[in-house]
């Protein structure tokens, strides 16, 4: 082997990723939603003060296992995430990372952070946040190349965090934290069908079934889905004034945005080719979930 051969060969089995990559790996933002609204369901079921410890804890083992979670996505769907131009300069289309790489970050990520949660917080916890990883890896992506309900499958990962939050808190499961699903889970189908519509072409290209094709009278499959989830919201948002854990404050800001979110919904569904539409729900949609979820803490009664 000459010289020009020994080099190459050693630049091979150098690691490609650097800190960057691995960091972008994790999908950082979508983890700071999940630290988000997995604190807020440790704040509402919290029953005396707030114990920082726990919650750091809970906030380190979430982040592992969530950025693992992530990093084990962008690993399956590294062929896919190639042919749309938003995510093709992702670190491992992109050349900047082996496969290999990202499903060893990925894997021994989100078996830390299982066990961390394990040690530090509770056993319930760890399950959660367990089926949150089994659902999203095993069910909802797969489902994407097959059918557009995988968006009502990947909601149920999403709504997750705050569950776990609150077992974190207690221990256990009540009503709340499941009215917190039921939030999060409503307000995710709005918003992922904005999205769907918005990269269209970018996910048939890739064979990613995110929204359905429209109908041969007009409309789009998903279009009922949109609308029933937003009505579904403005009802599920009013149940924690109702039961009597949130104040009046939280109901109207809850309200009015769901109204929002219904008002731009509608837009959008009766505007198909208008993206102006699409990117005002996504808009209101992000709009919402933090104020709602701000609300909720600062009016807890």
């Amino acid at each position: 082997m000459n010289s020009r051969a020994a080099i190459l060969a050693s630049e091979l089995a150098l690691p490609r990723g650097g800190v960057a990559e691995y960091f972008e790996l994790t999908k950082a933002r979508i983890v700071l939603m999940v630290l988000v609204t997995t604190l807020a369901g440790f704040y509402l079921g919290g029953r005396s003060g707030f114990d920082l410890v726990l919650a750091l804890n809970l906030m380190i083992g979430t982040a592992l296992a969530a950025g693992g979670t992530l990093a084990l996505n962008q690993y399956i769907e590294r062929d896919t995430d190639a042919m749309m131009d938003r995510t093709r300069h992702r670190p491992l289309p992109d050349g900047r990372m082996r496969p290999s790489e990202a499903l060893a970050f990925g894997g021994l990520a989100t078996v830390a952070g299982y066990i961390y949660l394990l040690l530090t917080t509770n056993w319930l916890t760890a399950i959660v946040i367990a089926v949150i990883t089994i659902v999203y890896l095993c069910a909802y992506t797969p489902l994407k190349r097959m059918t557009w309900m995988c968006n009502v499958v990947g909601a149920i990962p999403g709504a997750l965090p705050p569950v776990a939050g609150w077992a974190a808190a207690r221990g256990s499961i009540a009503l709340e934290p499941i009215i917190l699903f039921a939030i999060m889970f409503l307000w995710q189908l709005p918003h992922t069908f904005a999205v769907a519509r918005l990269f269209r072409t970018d996910y048939a290209r890739a064979g990613i079934h995110l929204l359905p094709r429209d109908s041969s009278r007009g409309g789009n499959p998903s279009n009922p889905v949109v609308i029933g989830a937003s009505i579904g919201l403005i009802a599920v948002g009013c149940v924690p004034t109702l039961l009597g854990f949130a104040g009046m404050i939280y109901l109207a800001i809850a309200v009015a945005l769901g109204l929002g979110m219904f008002a731009y919904g509608s837009l959008m569904v009766t505007q198909p080719n208008n993206r102006q539409a699409a990117r005002r729900l996504l808009f209101a949609s992000l709009v919402y979930l933090p104020v709602v979820l701000l609300a909720l803490v600062l009016d807890r009664v």
